[in-house]
């Protein structure tokens, strides 16, 4: 298993340096079987805080496991939920780690273009008006990448359980919005 995850990492690290992610984006649209929804959360887990990627490349997994088309999407939700908040409390240990770290926002405000008073500006007003609601809402965006959102709110926001709570919430909400899109139910 430990193999598998550093096969999975490695492919991520070597698209994320040679520019190209198309593999572990296919490897995930092909998964099959129960390591399919292991891929899954895998993936879930790395763009959460690694990789731009879209989330909703999940539900084009073609997992044959045996629980009829309702039983598949749900489990494909519920593993790529848990492994998006698993990634989104790992990024928020990071902004948190960040927020400590005095030359970083430091380099960052001497920039050309002030990131941490543009981000803070955007952010803190939704983050104050909704709170964890708000990290929920923004990562129910379809297409929209997490990591921006994740690492926004990562920095303003401090209980852990909640900020895992609110990802869940967001991945699980995108998903199942976009799956009711795609079946016809909801149309946008």
């Amino acid at each position: 298993m430990l193999d598998i995850l550093a096969s999975v990492v490695d492919v991520a690290t070597n698209g994320v340096v040679l520019g190209s992610l198309g593999g572990l984006t296919d490897a995930v649209e092909h998964a099959t079987g129960w390591f399919g929804l292991v891929l899954i959360a895998i993936y879930s887990f790395l763009i959460s805080f690694l990789l731009p990627l879209p989330s909703e490349v999940v539900l084009l997994a073609p997992l044959d496991l045996g629980v009829g088309k309702l039983g598949r999407i749900s489990l494909i939700i519920l593993l790529s939920g848990l492994g998006k908040a698993a990634g989104s409390v790992f990024a928020f240990h990071i902004g948190q780690e960040a927020k400590q770290s005095g030359p970083v926002i430091r380099a960052l405000r001497g920039s050309k273009i002030d990131i941490v008073e543009w981000s803070e500006r955007k952010t803190v007003g939704l983050a104050q008006k909704w709170g964890y609601l708000g990290l929920a809402g923004a990562l129910c965006v379809p297409g929209f990448p997490d990591t921006i959102s994740i690492y926004a709110f990562s920095i303003l926001e401090t209980d852990y359980v909640k900020f895992a709570l609110a990802s869940f919430a967001g991945s699980v909400g995108r998903l199942v919005l976009v799956t009711l899109v795609g079946a016809g139910v909801l149309s946008l």
